[in-house]
């Protein structure tokens, strides 16, 4: 067996053992586990939407004991400040006596951080994780602190009720690499959980650690896209901007499209998933099946399409049919 066979082998071996450990958890969300782990693994933030009570924090809960990672929650509220998650410097003695200024860290450093209810925050607080997500650091106190890595934002946030709540910025939105949408279980999944005592998580075994999860990426990223694949995720990516397509729904419904950073994370989860199935080359289906968690929170719709109620799934289901696959 050569080394990448068995790199690839290994890379399936862990991702396996790891989405079989969160099925346990999570009962009958195999999409959603699988979309949660392939953003993992590629390295990005990850924002889950789904009304209350589907088990968004239980997923991200059972992630962080299944990972041998550093993990911390934020629970969003309106009078959330943004020194409360990134941290604060405060007044203290030292050893000698004297009193100093020291930083004190606030939740966010950390390797895996709950954003829970984040739609729950004002504007100025949820800006408050852009530089972390973005970079890396955090800026307090007129200096530059680096987070620990590897450093993930799992965010999440209901549709549905939104008295006290704030939209997510386009530019924040924008840090996620997928939106995942966690749908309402199956008939004979709620007879599973109905069965179930109480909502308390059993127990989660360790699966791998953070140099594991690194070593993981790094595979991923070597994962080879042939020119007519990306030229297709690219086309893709041009048929959500209104300027530059010729699909009438994108034109009407639309006011702006992916950007770059969008291609980045379709082409990008499209490679980890690729290494999912067991092969070392990205397919037409691999960027299919991942263009709609990479790019339905990049699309931004228009006046109308928000009237009439069109959900950014909608225009890229449409985007699929008329795009043309080589």
């Amino acid at each position: 067996m050569s080394a990448l066979d068995s790199s690839v082998e290994t890379f399936g071996q862990r991702a396996e053992d790891l989405v079989t450990v969160l099925k346990t958890v999570l009962l009958g969300q195999d999409e959603v586990i699988t979309q949660s782990v392939t953003g993992l693994f590629a390295g990005g933030h990850l924002l889950l939407e789904g009304v209350p009570g589907l088990g968004k924090t239980r997923l991200v809960r059972a992630l962080a004991n299944a990972l041998e990672l550093s993990y911390s929650r934020i629970q969003f509220t309106p009078d959330l400040m943004p020194a409360d998650i990134t941290g604060t410097m405060i007044l203290r003695e030292d050893d000698s006596g004297r009193r100093v200024f020291a930083f004190r860290q606030g939740p966010i450093f950390g390797n895996l951080v709950l954003a829970d209810e984040i739609n729950r925050a004002t504007p100025k607080t949820q800006s408050a994780l852009l530089e972390a997500m973005q970079e890396g650091t955090v800026t307090a106190g007129g200096e530059t602190r680096a987070l620990p890595a590897p450093f993930f934002v799992l965010a999440t946030q209901n549709p549905l009720e939104m008295e006290g709540t704030y939209p997510l910025p386009e530019a924040q939105l924008d840090r996620f690499l997928l939106k995942v949408l966690v749908p309402y279980p199956a008939h004979e999944v709620l007879r599973d959980i109905g069965r179930q005592q109480g909502d308390e998580l059993p127990s989660v075994p360790l699966v791998m650690d953070g140099d594991q999860i690194a070593a993981m990426a790094a595979v991923a990223g070597q994962v080879p896209v042939a020119t007519p694949v990306i030229d297709y995720a690219i086309a893709l990516v041009l048929a959500t901007r209104p300027e530059t397509t010729d699909v009438a729904e994108v034109k009407r419904y639309v006011r702006a499209g992916a950007s770059p950073r969008g291609l980045q994370a379709l082409v990008g989860t499209s490679r980890v998933r690729a290494l999912l199935n067991g092969r070392y080359n990205v397919s037409i289906d691999d960027i299919r099946a991942m263009a709609r968690p990479a790019l339905r929170h990049r699309l931004i719709l228009s006046f109308e399409g928000q009237s009439e109620g069109v959900s950014a799934d909608a225009v890229l289901d449409t985007l699929l049919d008329a795009v043309p696959a080589p």
